[in-house]
């Protein structure tokens, strides 16, 4: 028997997102008709049946948003990453002043969140936060394109990823923090926190970095590059394990925990932050403005993102075009990079 079609098929054949799909099926005028034709006339070719019942739920409004919380690892009984606490009160605020509930919730990726909210009329839209690794739920998004189900993710953008993202732009942040280090005085560095493509938003922040060392000729020894994820206990470990071997002049972290586990590790060389090592992270959470050495950082501007993740996953409820969108980072400068004294060469 084959397997039935499905609208990412029509998608392919008729040169179109899946959204597109959707929205020509269910008679959108945001698809010109000569697509929408188009659409349909491969439709009836493959023999494919829209889904009424899940269609008429998807016509019903709860009045409700979902926020989906991944489950992080933390030194409290949280499991929230504290970045993404503030963005929990600006999306709060947001969704109530566009006269709507929140419903929030942890899901973990063994869960049925995939098939789940929209189809049952929870929430007429889903925000994600906190699933940073796309290639571990990757399927489960595209079964949400399949049910035509309204989502936006808190990340990085991605051309060959589904659906639309809200995110930072972390490429820019790694530049700028960098590029401060260097005006600074420092000249050889390490970096704290996963580069590969799992971690995206990590990556970019690395692959800023990299070219602000670039522009000024210096190469990185990518021996001084350690995995950490974001606890202070991983940087911590990290940043012990790549000063065993070298002691560089900065210390660049993928976050602000990783960044303070990595002045924990610093001050058991013996060591003091910053005048033997600068080290900067990333985020602005609150602590790392209240931390013993004050932390260099780059700001995400988190009330700004609540609320285009809010207006974004809206418009796409009411079927309005919408794109991805990365926010301007700042540099937020403190003591942990020496500012004030610049190293002596």
């Amino acid at each position: 028997m084959k397997n039935k079609a499905t609208s990412f098929d029509i998608a392919h054949m008729a040169g179109v997102s899946q959204s597109t799909v959707s929205r020509a099926l269910s008679d959108s005028p945001l698809v010109n008709k000569e697509t929408r034709d188009k659409i349909k006339q491969i439709a009836k070719e493959l023999n494919y049946k829209v889904d009424k019942n899940a269609s008429n739920l998807r016509k019903q409004h709860s009045q409700t948003l979902a926020l989906l919380l991944f489950e992080d690892p933390t030194s409290d009984d949280s499991l929230i990453n504290p970045f993404f606490i503030s963005m929990l009160g600006s999306i709060t605020k947001a969704s109530s002043a566009a006269g709507y509930d929140l419903l929030v919730s942890f899901q973990n990726l063994n869960d049925d969140w995939h098939a789940d909210y929209e189809d049952s009329n929870k929430a007429d839209g889903i925000i994600l936060l906190g699933y940073g690794s796309f290639t571990d739920y990757e399927h489960k998004l595209y079964q949400l394109e399949e049910q035509g189900t309204r989502y936006l993710r808190w990340g990085a953008p991605d051309q060959n990823h589904p659906g639309v993202s809200i995110g930072c732009d972390n490429y820019q942040g790694g530049i700028e923090v960098t590029k401060h280090l260097l005006q600074v005085g420092h000249r050889s560095f390490g970096f704290i926190g996963e580069v590969g493509d799992a971690a995206p938003e990590f990556k970019a922040r690395f692959d800023g970095f990299n070219k602000a060392l670039d522009d000024v000729g210096i190469r990185f020894d990518h021996n001084n590059q350690k995995d950490a994820i974001s606890t202070e206990q991983a940087g911590f470990e990290a940043a012990k394990s790549l000063l065993e071997n070298n002691i560089p002049d900065a210390l660049v972290c993928a976050s602000d925990l990783i960044a303070l586990g990595a002045i924990r590790a610093v001050r058991s060389k013996g060591l003091k932050v910053p005048k033997d090592i600068a080290v900067v992270g990333y985020d602005n959470i609150q602590v790392s403005e209240f931390a013993a050495t004050p932390l260099t950082t780059v700001y995400q501007n988190t009330q700004l993102a609540g609320e285009l993740l809010v207006s974004n996953l809206l418009k796409l409820i009411k079927q309005e075009p919408v794109s991805d969108y990365l926010m301007p980072p700042e540099l937020i400068v403190r003591e942990s990079c020496g500012v004030n004294q610049p190293v002596e060469r």
